[in-house]
């Protein structure tokens, strides 16, 4: 009998990246982590259960990564105890769709660069997909990247930011 049960939805298109190849990204899931998931494939909606808390929200947080465009093998590095899921709405940056796609074009630069580097210089990883900016690494190496990533939302130019992030890693790399 499970004590603790998590209700969770991720779009539709993602289901099937969850459930893997013959259920095996699923299968694992429920190996990794002693929990049961239940996958509803037509809503999207997904009910996680078991009697281990800790189990339970580390299910919950790798469905949320793979749900916000993460590779299943990504987001499972979320079962690391210093390893956090960041993400960043793009619509509480702007107004309009044409906003919102510029802003999502900023992010990821041109063929992909601005990405490459900010996961590069901070050591993360990141999925833009939809309205948001998934962030996965370390917590520290997390938040030096949401902030890289918020500076470029808010309209700082990429190279402040990447002499910024190379500042920041400097840093990380003294401590």
């Amino acid at each position: 009998m499970s004590d603790f049960v998590y209700e969770l939805k991720i779009p539709h298109e993602r289901i099937a990246v969850l459930i893997g190849t013959d259920g095996n990204v699923k299968k694992e899931l429920e190996q990794l982590t002693k929990t049961a998931i239940k996958i509803d494939s037509k809503e999207g909606d997904i009910l996680i259960s078991g009697s281990d808390a800790i189990g339970l929200y580390n299910t919950r947080e790798i469905i949320q990564a793979i749900g916000r465009g993460f590779n299943p093998e990504v987001a499972k590095l979320l079962l690391k105890s210093d390893y956090c899921l960041e993400v960043l709405n793009i619509s509480d940056y702007c107004k309009t769709i044409n906003d919102m796609n510029r802003l999502r074009g900023r992010v990821i630069g041109s063929a992909g660069k601005s990405r490459r580097l900010i996961e590069e210089l901070g050591q993360v990883s990141m999925s833009v997909y939809g309205k948001t900016v998934g962030i996965i690494g370390e917590a520290t190496k997390v938040m030096v990247a949401r902030r890289a990533v918020d500076s470029l939302l808010r309209g700082s130019p990429h190279s402040k930011v990447y002499q910024w992030l190379e500042m920041q890693r400097k840093k990380l790399r003294e401590v």
